[in-house]
């Protein structure tokens, strides 16, 4: 069993969020909570099954159309969400934001406008605007505590769309959609004929009481599921991501068609990462004990930031954790600008922490990982009052 406690040194390894801040925050000497992946070892199982295959040796081409693969993913739908889905809606594909990429793409047209929840994953703006795909954005508003989705704006835009690009949890707000919310979703979508994308990447970070409710499942107990694609990965759960290798779930056999077609023989991407698939299968079927602790830990990571934040910075606003990993803190009320909020973070404090801008949050906004050792958070917290002392 990890022990989450343990802190273990990043840096030299080519991370993304400890070798390379100055490419975010300009300097190399800050200490990051940036990147939403975790400093933690992933599950003892995993790393046991990538030893024996590396030990083998031969890393020829390989599949993932195989039972075990496909029963790995079907059997944790089952165990962990109570919903069964069928082998023949499962496609690998090399990441989500690929996978999303390729539905808009094989699809539709340039001209189809894509709308989305703001706050937003960073990557959907710049991919969207790369591929030079229309999209329009509903702002997320407060009520009882909690993000919540501005219905009336979004049925208005939701009419001029082709797509609705969910994220369940949601990144950064970490709101999990409850069932009821999901529901309306997807009776306005079948209102209007928008097709559903989902991205379900944090599915399983999630804390109690909030529970992870896949859309497919309420798709399918309003007849709409063959207009619903959900696309994830275990990886970061288990903390894989560079390792590769997602999956698409896709009830409807000719989108499915459709985007086989243009994985495997256009982009020809037929072989997957067979690391990637061997990380999937174990997380899936040994490591659910894992998930469970890590879980409870970053929960109590979130509390920890929350009661510090309510000690040193009452007038920060910090909603109650739902789910991910991921903080998503209100700083507009110490009355000063995103650029001098990170100013003194970066310079004064040598903290890297997102800026909420970059999530297309026009008030100045935090987003903090607290996927790390207490340790950790408890060194970026001091450092984070250092900066505005």
């Amino acid at each position: 069993m990890n022990n989450f406690d343990d802190v273990v040194n990043r840096l030299g390894t080519y991370s993304t969020q400890w070798d390379y801040t100055f490419d975010r925050f300009g300097r190399s000497d800050v200490l990051p909570f940036s990147i939403s992946d975790m400093d933690f070892k992933s599950p003892p199982e995993i790393l046991k099954a990538l030893s024996e295959r590396i030990n083998h040796g031969v890393f020829g081409y390989s599949r993932w159309n195989h039972s075990d693969y496909k029963s790995a993913i079907t059997q944790w739908y089952t165990n962990r969400f109570n919903y069964k889905i069928n082998d023949d809606w499962i496609m690998y594909i090399p990441s989500v934001i690929y996978g999303i990429n390729k539905v808009f793409e094989v699809l539709g047209n340039k001209n189809d406008t894509v709308l989305f929840l703001s706050p937003a994953y960073d990557n959907f703006y710049k991919s969207l605007t790369a591929n030079q795909q229309k999209f329009i954005t509903s702002h997320l508003i407060v009520e009882d505590n909690q993000f919540v989705i501005n219905w009336q704006d979004f049925e208005a835009k939701l009419q001029h769309s082709k797509y609705f690009l969910l994220c369940n949890p949601h990144n950064p707000t970490g709101r999990v959609w409850t069932e009821d919310e999901l529901t309306k979703i997807v009776v306005l979508a079948k209102k209007y004929g928008v097709l559903i994308v989902s991205d379900d990447i944090h599915m399983d970070i999630v804390y109690k009481p909030h529970k992870f409710t896949p859309v497919l499942k309420v798709a399918e107990q309003l007849d709409y599921l063959d207009k619903v694609l959900v696309i994830t990965s275990a990886s970061k759960s288990f903390n894989t991501p560079s390792l590769g290798g997602a999956y698409a779930l896709i009830r409807n056999a000719e989108i499915y068609k459709k985007l086989m077609a243009k994985i495997k023989e256009a982009d020809a991407l037929g072989s997957p990462m067979i690391l990637g698939i061997i990380a999937t299968m174990t997380a899936y079927e040994k490591s659910a004990y894992w998930l469970d602790n890590l879980v409870e830990y970053c929960y109590n990571n979130m509390i920890i930031l929350q009661n510090f934040l309510k000690e040193h910075f009452p007038e920060v606003k910090m909603l109650p954790p739902e789910g991910t990993y991921l903080a998503w803190i209100d700083v507009s009320s110490m009355g000063k600008t995103s650029a001098e909020i990170q100013n003194l973070l970066i310079n004064k404090g040598k903290l890297g922490i997102m800026s909420g801008d970059v999530y297309g949050e026009e008030k100045p906004f935090l987003r903090l990982n607290v996927g790390c050792p207490k340790s950790k958070l408890l060194l970026g917290l001091d450092k984070f009052k250092e900066s505005f002392q």
